[in-house]
């Protein structure tokens, strides 16, 4: 598929400057008829010898385009504004016809960007105008550059372009996902997408340089790379200049979006049309086309990573009662004055926008006006990054609602607490409050009512209000807990270290986890918890602050929990680091350098003992007395007494550190027959000092050894030979487990149908607060850690549902992908509606939802939309409009559900009317 791309120039595009592309739009329609309807009608009636006025455009100028201050630095290549637009700023051209207008016009220079696959199915092409920008950091040098490169390439590509801008051999460097100015992993699977790899935007690549044996950093050369990731093709069509031939759209791309002239000029090879039909087709973006569809049936161009905008805008221009309000005269209902809304602008911006989706006939709208209101008033919106559709929705219902607020002067008004009173009376009191302060045609058709309880834990103070929604968050887990798998050292050699997974509160502390664990670890009484990060072989940090949110440990994190005595003060730990010796591709052991491996193990000592070289051999022998082999035991012999070194019985393993401090002379084992002592040769042991150096301690037993003093932990190094090896079984400490790891197993029950209703269930079930949310109980005059308790009491014309399929932490933004079996008809909400006065079922149906396939940058948003004058659903993917089976509705990309109300007999005689019957939206 890709050579096809390739060939008909639709894998690459180049960027033209608006000013320079719209001079050579005047100039091939400057002879033709007012009435002309596009490009080829028109350049069928010009050719060279014409009666042209306008002079023929000069050489490409895109020099507009380029940040002069970005481009200084080489590596980058030409950098582009961060601000550009496209159909004000720029245009794009497939490969081919740039190559072919720079052949006839000159000028430049080239600003080439790739067409990427997207979505679930990777069958979405997108231009990546703007590729990864990455600032790349030299250590030990400092030295710093940036670059710009695809997030669809390779870290190994990324490793390349790092070697060959710093003049380093590929060998002596590994580079680090550097976010936040901390080494968040190391990137070694050159294979993997930086996409994959959660690379981000302007964010640091920590660029790593390895010393040789001699401690000198080994530099050379890499054969030069392409420039900005992008790969040259050559045209391999024949174009003549277009005075003189006739150009017209293949593929699907608008060459103009955003020109002025209102018939929309579309540029392409008209000699490959039907091979780029039938790759249309291949590459799956064929359907109903949009020009001249009856209503309803208008597609949105992608303005460029703009599909959560319109995926969002479709549902709501179709929502009934929003295209009837919009279509009429809603102008009348704008509230100019209100300061909390946009002036009004952003109605206006979206009822143009509706209407002109409603209109029939027309080609695909590029919403280009709405999106420059939205981020006038939205910033967070501006640009072309890839957004949250949801909270474009629910950003766009509450300005929406302000803007058309019917409400001039909102009264002051004081909610009063239940006190006993009957629900039905204090909800309502409540909802006539809010209408007294927010009366919109978004109150009339999306927003409800629940009741909330909450209950204090101390004095029993129980508080009830009922609080308007917009749309429901559905949690997609029916309980609100995380598992998360911990391994537990024991720091006096009696035991190898242990992993349990545990449940704990997903927006709990480390307090909840220490408490949890120390239950299913038989903690001693005597004993305590502390927890610890691990990170490439050793203890990055420890966690000591009980207080430190479990949402910042991320899945992919590795935690260790230290058994220590709670009467140990001032103690240092000692993380003995296990070395191994690399092997080449053949299996031979190399000689040359030693690698971490595994898990460390811990162990503590006071500050205040005089510590010697033998009190650390000791200490290491305690630690690993549960790895060594029983025949080991049997079968040691003494070759040389001053080598060797006695080991401690890990059933009888010292728990006072002044005794595990002893000299190890003192300290002997009796073999299995109990007939004699043995001893084990000394340990290669090596202390690493505040300099980085290593410090030999298998030589000078009684010599006395200065602990660093700036930290708590001191690391001392072994040296696994295979000598070594055959007296241990160190295959246990070979993997330290992540703290959750999505396996084959997980992902089966991730895909296991979650009800919608189950998901409701868990979002009414009562649950504590949050530590940062306590409630103020106005009975004990403290905050309190309240138990909270939802209830739907009031429900909309149209409910809006949320699925909470993204969750955050730090750097790291994982998507469940879990499939929630929805009901399209007859969705039953009777029985989870508290307010029991009024007698009516509760039914909805599903008219509207939004979809995300895809990852978290690169995912792609459509909408699936039942057209109800046709009772047909369709597919909305931006400018593709395509019709779908009801039973394709359901899947595991559905985010964002639209329900209408059902009407009763009873209800339909009643019709809702702005501004007033307010009634009718309550339950």
């Amino acid at each position: 598929m890709c050579s096809i791309l390739e060939i008909f120039g639709l894998i690459c595009f180049s960027l033209v400057n608006c000013r320079w592309w719209q001079h050579w739009i005047d100039y091939v329609n400057q002879d033709q008829p007012n009435n002309a309807t596009d490009v080829l009608s028109s350049l069928e009636h010009c050719n060279s010898a014409g009666s042209s006025t306008l002079k023929r455009p000069s050489g490409i100028d895109n020099s507009d385009l380029i940040n002069d201050a970005a481009s200084e630095d080489t590596s980058a290549g030409n950098d582009i504004h961060d601000t550009l637009l496209e159909g004000r700023d720029y245009v794009l051209l497939p490969q081919a016809v740039w190559n072919r207008f720079h052949s006839w016009y000159g000028g430049g220079p080239t600003l080439a960007r790739k067409a990427i696959s997207s979505g679930l199915s990777q069958t979405e092409l997108t231009v990546e105008v703007y590729p990864l920008r990455l600032q790349l950091l030299l250590m030990p040098k400092g030295d710093r550059s940036s670059i710009r490169i695809s997030k669809k390439e390779t870290i190994g590509e990324l490793h390349r372009r790092a070697c060959h801008i710093f003049d380093l051999n590929s060998e002596q460097v590994r580079i680090w996902d550097y976010y936040g100015h901390r080494k968040h992993a190391l990137m070694n699977d050159m294979d993997k997408t930086l996409d994959d790899a959660n690379i981000q935007m302007d964010q640091d690549i920590l660029v790593e340089v390895l010393n040789n044996v001699n401690g000198t950093a080994l530099v050379g050369c890499m054969s030069s790379i392409q420039e900005n990731g992008f790969a040259e093709k050559k045209a391999t069509s024949v174009l003549v200049e277009p005075s003189k031939s006739s150009l017209s759209i293949a593929g699907g791309w608008s060459a103009s979006k955003g020109a002025s002239r209102s018939h929309g000029t579309e540029i392409s090879q008209s000699a490959n049309l039907t091979s780029a039909r039938e790759l249309e087709n291949t590459y799956g973006v064929s359907g109903v086309s949009t020009r001249g569809a009856s209503a309803g049936l208008t597609g949105l161009l992608n303005l460029g990573n703009t599909c959560f905008m319109n995926s969002a805008i479709q549902c709501l221009v179709h929502t009934p009662e929003f295209a009837r309000y919009f279509r009429e005269d809603y102008r009348r209902e704008i509230n100019w004055q209100n300061p909390l809304g946009m002036v009004g602008e952003l109605a206006v911006a979206f009822g143009e926008l509706l209407r002109k989706l409603w209109a029939p006939g027309r080609t695909p709208v590029a919403p280009r006006p709405f999106k420059t209101k939205l981020a006038r008033f939205a910033p967070q919106f501006s640009g072309y990054n890839q957004h949250d559709s949801q909270e474009l929705l629910a950003f766009l219902l509450d300005g929406l609602h302000e803007d058309l607020n019917r409400v001039k002067h909102k009264p002051y008004i004081r909610s009063r607490d239940a006190d006993g009173r009957p629900d039905e009376e204090v909800a309502d009191e409540y909802w006539a409050n809010h209408i007294a302060r927010n009366d919109s045609i978004i109150v009339d058709v999306c927003q409800g009512q629940y009741k909330s309880t909450l209950v204090c834990p101390v004095c029993n103070k129980v508080s009830v209000t009922f609080d308007p929604f917009m749309y429901l968050s559905l949690p997609l887990q029916a309980t609100i807990t995380r598992s998360m798998t911990i391994t537990v050292f024991t720091c006096d050699g009696s035991a190898l270290p242990s992993t349990f997974t545990i449940t704990v509160p997903k927006q709990g502390r480390c307090r909840d986890l220490i408490q949890v664990l120390s239950n299913v670890c038989s903690l001693k009484q005597s004993e305590e918890l502390k927890l610890a990060e691990i990170r490439n072989h050793s203890i990055q940090r420890f966690l000591e602050d009980p207080l430190i949110s479990l949402s910042t440990i991320k899945d992919d994190d590795r935690l260790a929990a230290l058994k220590v005595p709670k009467s140990v003060k001032n103690a240092v730990y000692l993380q003995l680091v296990h070395h191994r010796q690399e092997q080449d591709s053949a299996g031979a052991q190399a000689t040359s350098r030693w690698k971490p491996y595994g898990m460390p193990l811990v162990s503590f000592i006071s500050r205040y003992d005089v510590i010697t070289r033998g009190n650390i051999q000791t200490l290491a022998h305690t630690m690993l007395s549960p790895l060594l082999k029983r025949e080991s035991l049997r079968h040691t012999e003494i070759s040389d007494p001053s080598t060797s070194m006695a080991v401690v019985d890990p059933s009888s393993a010292i728990s006072s550190s002044d005794a595990r401090l002893e000299s190890s002379s003192k300290i002997v084992k009796k073999d299995v027959s109990g007939s004699k002592a043995l001893t084990l040769p000394k340990l290669p042991l090596y202390l690493v000092d505040e300099s980085n150096a290593r410090i030999d301690l298998s030589v000078g037993e009684e010599k006395a050894i200065r602990l660093p003093s700036s930290s708590t932990l001191t690391v001392v190094q072994i040296d696994w030979s295979q000598k070594l090896l055959e007296k241990y079984n160190i295959n246990s400490l070979e993997n330290l487990p992540e703290v959750f790891k999505y396996g084959p197993v997980t992902k089966k029950a991730r895909t296991e149908p979650l009800s919608l209703y189950t998901c409701l269930e868990a979002f009414l079930r009562e649950e504590p607060l949050v530590p940062e949310d306590m409630w103020y109980c106005p009975q004990c005059k403290e905050r309190r850690q309240a138990s909270k308790k939802l209830d739907l009491w009031r429900l909309p014309e149209v409910l809006v549902i949320h699925l909470k399929r993204f969750s955050y932490s730090r750097s790291m933004k994982h998507k469940l992908e879990t499939f929630v079996n929805f009901p399209i008809h007859d969705f039953d909400l009777t029985n989870y509606v508290a307010n029991k006065n009024n007698s009516q079922r509760q039914l909805y149906e599903l008219y509207a939802l939004t979809n995300h396939y895809g990852g978290m940058g690169s995912g792609h948003y459509t909408a699936h939309i039942k057209l109800l004058d046709e009772n047909r659903w369709y597919n909305f993917d931006d400018s593709h409009i395509s019709p779908i089976n009801e039973e394709d509705v359901k899947s595991a990309a559905a985010y964002v559900l639209f329900y209408r109300r059902v009407k009763s007999d009873a209800s339909n005689s009643k019709v809702s009317q702005s501004g007033a019957g307010h009634d009718n939206v309550s339950s």
